[in-house]
């Protein structure tokens, strides 16, 4: 199959806030000249059933979509973490002592609420 550039922009299929984008811009800049992209992933595990997280990627795997223009850097997902991240909200927060990404949303492909029935909490 290959490398694809995703021909939607990556706002039509997730939300990046502007407080995550810049943050990724940011974190971007100020990384080794290898780092290329932000990875985006999900991995099984988590009360919610999956887990979701962010990377450096210094390089493009296979299967990788690649997603640009609108956000001001370069993000790869495989096909996998773009079923499970279509609808959901990538947010950055900062209260002073804690900062840290937040994935919001991240059920609402399959039409959940983005929150685990278990504990109450955000699935992040």
């Amino acid at each position: 199959m290959g490398v694809q550039e995703n021909s939607k922009t990556i706002a039509e299929l997730i939300n990046v806030t502007d407080a995550a984008r810049l943050k990724m811009v940011e974190l971007i800049e100020g990384a080794d000249a290898d780092i290329e992209a932000v990875r985006v992933f999900v991995s099984g595990g988590g009360c919610g059933g999956m887990n979701y997280g962010m990377t450096f990627a210094d390089r493009l795997d296979e299967r990788d979509q690649v997603f640009t223009g609108d956000i001001g850097f370069r993000l790869y997902m495989d096909p996998v973490a773009l079923a499970y991240m279509h609808g959901a909200e990538i947010d950055y927060k900062d209260d002073g002592v804690n900062a840290t990404f937040v994935f919001n949303n991240v059920f609402k492909s399959v039409g959940g609420s983005g929150a685990c029935g278990g504990c109450g909490g955000a699935a992040h």
